[in-house]
């Protein structure tokens, strides 16, 4: 790519729905992370209610994002090498499956905790499939000039997912009830799936003259990966700002949010569209980022990300002390906002930046660190949560990022310089 594409690509809005092929895949993808996170609304309020276990929330989240810990690299690379169709066509069948186990296991009254152990880590498992492969397709569809805008909106659309779908999921468990919701969410991954089957894109379907990509390797991918990544400080100062908050907070608190719905609601009786209204306002704020990113066409900034992180920090923190139902509302509204912005900002720089013949495996380590490391928010809010109150550790842990990510910022380069390596 050339500096001037580089520099001027970032600043156009909705660049990349010019191309047809890129407004169904975009489509399908929010399909599928809808339905990513409608499965998880559904399911941690049926647990919540069976289990009533803290414990169990924070397991949700360390068997979900392990395998991404473990395997995004992997699942990089081998986007680099094979056909990254398929491998996204396999983690929707793995969803799909696990929506209709659950509903099943609801049906039939013979829901235990390890039968929800397994479904959850069956679920990461199909995260890994789909995300770095699903983003190296990008690149396939777009091309250089407009990578930008497509990142952005692909970013956007994923974080969206993770808070709009469990809006979507409470609005199914009202509305259907948890078994036959769950049977309708299976139906939102197909879309995608099918429209990938003779999608012309993929490894067979790249110019003749790019570049073999590398044999893959395991774990000496992600060395040499780290390595060649470590003198770009856009790609470094990202990773650790995603890596950190994912570490810490991440989007622990929604596995928890049937609880917050309960304190803030005062007892049992209608908690359900409390905890409804909660995931609700979380989406509607991640959906005015969405809309002020792309209609002002931002330029993507390191710091402004790190600046947008420390505020979702102080938003999370406030939320999980508020004892105002009202107040709680208008915070998580901030914080959906706040954390959509940083987290798309952050991976568009990430791919943006990413040298073309390691691709996959630069997306891959950035989600590992993005993706993966949101295992431990289980521990940091759902573990500690257990001993100590949810309240209470999901404000230590928020402010604890809040600190830590004052430090980080110091690393972050002032603005966001064109590279020619994309």
């Amino acid at each position: 790519m050339s500096t001037t594409a580089s520099a001027v690509a970032p600043r156009q809005s909705f660049a990349a729905l010019k191309h047809p092929a890129y407004r169904a895949y975009l489509s399908g993808n929010a399909l599928a992370m809808m339905a990513d996170s409608v499965e998880h609304a559904i399911t941690y309020w049926v647990a919540f209610q069976k289990f009533h276990s803290p414990t169990l929330g924070g397991f949700a989240m360390l068997s979900h994002w392990l395998p991404f810990l473990f395997f995004s690299t992997l699942s990089g690379a081998l986007a680099d090498r094979y056909d990254s169709r398929r491998l996204v066509q396999i983690g929707m069948m793995i969803f799909i499956f696990c929506s209709l186990a659950w509903a099943v296991l609801i049906l039939s009254g013979r829901l235990e905790m390890w039968h929800a152990a397994v479904l959850l880590l069956l679920h990461g498992c199909a995260g890994v499939f789909w995300g770095p492969p699903g983003q190296v397709l990008i690149h396939d569809m777009v091309g250089s000039t407009q990578l930008p805008s497509a990142v952005r909106l692909m970013a956007a659309s994923r974080y969206l997912g993770l808070v709009a779908g469990p809006a979507a999921g409470g609005a199914f468990l009202l509305i259907f009830g948890a078994p036959h919701g769950l049977m309708l969410n299976a139906l939102l991954y197909l879309p995608l799936t099918l429209w990938l089957w003779k999608a012309p894109y993929g490894p067979r379907h790249r110019q003749a003259s790019a570049i073999k990509p590398a044999a893959v390797r395991g774990i000496a991918d992600i060395i040499s990966t780290a390595r060649a990544i470590w003198g770009n400080r856009i790609i470094v100062s990202m990773t650790l700002l995603s890596g950190t908050a994912a570490m810490l907070v991440a989007n622990a608190y929604q596995a928890q949010m049937p609880g917050f719905g309960i304190d803030l609601g005062h007892g049992n009786q209608g908690t359900d569209f409390l905890y409804s209204a909660l995931l609700a306002a979380d989406a509607f704020g991640a959906l005015t980022g969405v809309v002020v990113l792309e209609t002002r066409g931002l330029h993507p900034n390191p710091r402004a990300a790190f600046i947008l992180a420390m505020l979702w920090c102080c938003a999370i923190a406030a939320f999980a002390l508020s004892t105002s139902y009202p107040l709680a509302l208008l915070l998580l509204f901030a914080a959906g906002f706040m954390e959509l912005s940083f987290n798309s900002m952050a991976q568009a720089l990430v791919q943006m930046h990413a040298p073309a013949a390691i691709r996959g495996r630069v997306i891959g380590l950035y989600s590992m660190a993005a993706l993966g490391l949101r295992a431990f928010s289980g521990i940091t809010v759902g573990f500690l949560g257990g001993v100590i109150g949810i309240h209470l550790s999901l404000s230590l842990s928020a402010m604890t990022l809040l600190v830590l990510l004052m430090f980080l910022y110091r690393v972050a380069p002032a603005r966001e310089a064109p590279q020619s390596t994309v």
